[in-house]
């Protein structure tokens, strides 16, 4: 795919034109103080992964309506101080998957927490949460589920379990809970911008090719799911185009991002049409802290810059969990 986007230099100056709600923060408030009216029963069972360089726990924990929500949690082998940790969160569809596909974060000496995103994982890695919550007929996906109403949109109760996750991936006594940061590809950069919005005294996040930004123009502008799944939605459902962008607009990375406390790498890829660059720098440009970097890759689709961003994360990530 060529270049089919904004130029470069006009990325840099791109504003998002998505309206924010009045009570955002107020819902926001709302929706994690109830979850947090359940105990989070963070439990951490040791398991034999086979893997001598790590030590693995299957993680379970409430997340929204005190569902149970799963996660690995993976450490250097022989730690038994605290360390920094990262929590993960995934690509759209995937799952927690097995624990040696988990290694990155933990070969760098971190604590990784990997957070199970409920009722995916069957598609690209398998998952274990179920989302016991149902929602009025939608596209086969989760953009659209329950997107009549925010209060019933299948995200509010995504983006409450991974605030739990971070509280989840701090209660273990070996996670250093005063260094942790949030990181995710794709559906999982969405995940994480956002909860670099609701959790306020994170030391990093890295939102790579982010999803979930600047719905006004992503829901127009890309014919590729998961965006388009609210186009087949209205296509359908003719009349509740208000209605839906309204729901949307709480869930907006771009609302997140003016609310972001902590350093942040992000990235984008000029030929993206999953998650277009001009979505991913009206987040970036909106982000309110002063310490931000995204990185560019001009000739990628949404695989970005797979390892290569990677490494990037591996240069940049340290030297923030360990100031």
């Amino acid at each position: 795919m060529a270049l089919f986007d904004l130029p470069l230099e006009e990325l840099r100056g791109y504003r998002s034109l998505s309206a924010e709600p009045a009570d955002f923060d107020a819902f926001w408030t709302k929706t994690l103080d109830d979850a947090r009216e359940h105990d989070l029963d963070a439990r951490f069972e040791r398991v034999d992964s086979a893997l001598a360089s790590v030590q693995v726990h299957d993680v379970t924990f409430a997340g929204f309506g005190g569902h149970p929500v799963k996660g690995w949690l993976v450490l250097p082998a022989g730690t038994r101080e605290q360390v920094p940790v990262v929590v993960e969160f995934l690509g759209y569809g995937g799952g927690r998957g097995l624990p040696h596909t988990h290694l990155l974060w933990a070969s760098a000496g971190f604590a990784h927490f990997v957070m199970d995103t409920r009722g995916q994982g069957s598609g690209w890695a398998n998952g274990d949460t179920a989302d016991p919550v149902g929602s009025a007929p939608a596209v086969p996906g989760y953009l659209t589920r329950g997107i009549e109403d925010p209060h019933e949109f299948y995200y509010r109760r995504v983006f409450t379990d991974a605030v739990r996750a971070v509280e989840a991936a701090r209660a273990h006594p070996l996670t250093d809970a005063s260094r942790t940061a949030a990181v995710g590809m794709s559906q999982g950069g969405g995940v994480a911008l956002a909860v670099g919005g609701l959790v306020p005294d994170l030391v990093a996040i890295a939102p790579d090719v982010p999803f979930m930004c600047d719905f006004p123009r992503a829901t127009t502008f890309t014919d590729r799911p998961p965006y388009r799944e609210v186009g087949d939605y209205l296509r359908t459902h003719r009349g509740r185009t208000e209605q839906a962008a309204r729901t949307l607009a709480y869930f907006d990375g771009v609302h997140f991002a003016a609310r972001g406390r902590a350093p942040a790498l992000f990235s984008a890829a000029m030929e993206d049409q999953t998650c277009p660059p001009s979505t991913v720098f009206a987040a970036f440009n909106a982000y309110a802290h002063e310490d931000k970097q995204i990185e560019v890759y001009d000739f990628n689709d949404h695989e970005g810059g797979g390892p290569f961003q990677e490494a990037v994360q591996l240069r940049w990530l340290p030297g923030r969990l360990t100031a």
